[in-house]
């Protein structure tokens, strides 16, 4: 959980953690961050359970060890703003792109420091950037988000 009522986070769901994530929390949307992947089986599965349950479902296909793109920060941004919430966020493990993700959400949505926002990439969550993870370009994305937010702010 990042934000209770507002934004959740975690790994791969399957189709029976879609279905108890929506009666426990509330869930309106997933936010897929690993594309999308029609065929394989737990997309499918994904798909048919987001439709069965009626949510919101989004797919953007970010990178796991590459850094992102401007324009996939402001998709991702963007999703994490307007996408009906409570929100499920998700990438493979729920450690890298999806700590990207929470930590965007903190600092951009709830609007609290970058250190705070950062504690999102933290091995606490099984994010490990270190050599030979690749794993830190998750890091450097957020340090690019976090002094464009920091010049938007002073633009203001």
């Amino acid at each position: 959980m990042v934000e209770a009522g507002h934004l959740y986070r975690s790994a791969q769901p399957g189709a029976e953690d879609l279905a108890a994530y929506a009666q426990s929390f509330g869930i309106k949307s997933v936010i897929n961050l690993r594309g999308a992947h029609p065929g394989e089986a737990w997309y499918e599965d994904e798909m048919r359970a987001s439709r069965e349950l009626g949510l919101r479902h989004i797919d953007l296909a970010l990178p796991a060890r590459r850094e992102l793109s401007d324009a996939q920060l402001f998709d991702l941004e963007k999703a994490l703003s307007d996408a009906p919430a409570p929100i499920l966020v998700h990438c493979r493990r729920g450690a890298d792109r999806t700590g990207l993700a929470a930590a965007l959400y903190v600092l951009d949505v709830q609007h609290l420091p970058a250190k705070a926002a950062a504690k999102q990439l933290s091995w606490v969550y099984g994010h490990w950037p270190y050599f030979p993870s690749g794993a830190a370009a998750m890091d450097r994305t957020f340090e690019h988000a976090e002094r464009l937010h920091s010049e938007s702010a002073r633009e203001d």
